[in-house]
């Protein structure tokens, strides 16, 4: 008999990534046959985003592309979007089950008994006020690097922000829990875990338990070479924690945090939980510490009301200041049900697009001078399975991209190399 296929899509974040993993996995446990999303499958499962408009515009392209490549194959959708507009996403052909942030744990159950296409859509989603679940996730397929889901949804109700509409509260995984999850991949020979989550250092919300603690209990697991934090609130990262980092453990010197404006004025609208003075503050006390560490840094251009005075103040504030060696930018996008999206003088395309242009420089300046400074030294790369031409890539601890001619030995170790 032949095995049913099923193909996956995911858009968005890592956490999104993570999650789609182990719900794969559930299918190949159970028989199934994972096929490429490109190929004609009995049942594909898109995993969705829904942080700009162009993130839903995108997953509505992704289904009437995978209906068209095969119409009877059933469709379900989760994630984000599924969450916020189930009805929407029903609405849409070929589209027979929607799942959102209650039920997303239990899709394959949900797919596995519904194997028929069917007249109309299904929906199984509730309130979000009404999620409480969390279930445990985590990203294989790649020999080298793991994204471990430690904690889930957001409080902090930003001004521009579907997340916490999207994902419900804050809550988390027992560590206890998250250093069985870290054994399993540790047995897959996965040697770097990157810990994920919508506010990861938010962890403990439902477990009481610290987020320094987690560090502390994954650090000790055998196998694990490299950990890194993917992203995390600038008032969540404390001395305490950064000075335990800094004291010899497998966490990586490289941060991802978000910024999302320097100028103190767009902060206070954006109700981020910060100002530019704590923020610069933040990132010195860390360089103190930890020395030269690769900060990645989130920003977003054209909220409503940024003048261009405004956008000149982030600029210099991240040219002169910050130098960051990477700018993650995002134009403003503006979002139903948030206060963003009624506030005046919402800002023209072209304006945000040129601003993004600008950062979008700066940052390709301030990557190559941070990569600069380390030619010449002896770095520990960790070498990944994909080989492209002939060639073969991996980062070093501090997350500069090394390319090298490709080298099956290397695959998967960590190896000394002169940049």
């Amino acid at each position: 008999m032949q095995k049913r296929t099923v193909a996956f899509v995911t858009l968005g974040c890592k956490l999104n990534f993570s999650e789609t993993s182990t719900i794969a996995q559930q299918f190949i446990e159970a028989g199934y046959e994972r096929v490429a999303q490109n190929k004609p499958a009995d049942i594909y499962v898109i995993n969705t985003c829904s942080v700009t408009e162009h993130a839903d515009k995108k997953c509505r392209n992704f289904i009437r592309k995978l209906h068209k490549q095969n119409p009877l194959a059933l469709i379900a959708v989760t994630g984000c979007y599924a969450q916020l507009k189930p009805q929407e996403i029903m609405q849409i052909e070929g589209v027979d089950i929607v799942v959102g942030a209650d039920r997303k744990g239990d899709l394959f159950q949900l797919v596995n008994e519904s194997p028929l296409k069917r007249g109309e859509a299904l929906s199984y989603s509730c309130a979000i006020e009404e999620v409480k679940s969390i279930f445990p996730a985590f990203s294989q397929g790649e020999r080298t690097r793991s994204f471990l889901k430690v904690q889930d949804g957001c409080d902090y109700y930003c001004s521009y922000c579907t997340i916490p509409l999207a994902r419900g509260k804050s809550r988390n995984l027992s560590i206890a829990t998250l250093v069985e999850e870290a054994k399993k991949i540790s047995s897959k020979g996965i040697v770097e875990v990157v810990l994920t989550g919508v506010n990861t250092g938010d962890f403990g919300r439902t477990t009481g338990e610290k987020f320094i603690d987690l560090l502390k209990a994954l650090n000790d697991v055998d196998g694990i070479e490299r950990y890194r934090i993917s992203s995390i609130e600038p008032n969540l990262l404390n001395e305490e924690t950064i000075k335990w980092i800094a004291s010899g453990t497998k966490f990586q010197p490289h941060f991802h945090i978000p910024l999302q404006s320097g100028c103190d004025r767009v902060l206070a609208k954006m109700r981020r939980r910060y100002n530019t003075t704590m923020f610069y503050d933040k990132i010195s006390m860390i360089r103190e510490i930890m020395g030269d560490v690769f900060f990645g840094i989130d920003v977003i251009v054209g909220f409503p009301g940024e003048t261009d005075e405004d956008f000149a103040a982030t600029y210099k504030f991240l040219k002169e200041k910050v130098k960051p060696a990477f700018i993650h930018v995002f134009p403003y996008s503006r979002r139903s049900n948030t206060d963003a999206a009624v506030m005046p003088d919402q800002v023209q395309e072209i304006v945000k697009t040129n601003r993004v242009e600008e950062l979008t420089k700066l940052s390709e300046q301030l990557h190559a001078d941070y990569c600069n400074r380390y030619k010449g030294t002896t770095q520990q790369v960790l070498f990944e399975s994909t080989q492209k031409g002939g060639m073969m890539y991996g980062y070093t601890g501090n997350y500069i991209k090394v390319e090298r001619p490709y080298n099956k030995e290397s695959i998967g170790k960590i190896t000394e190399v002169v940049l």
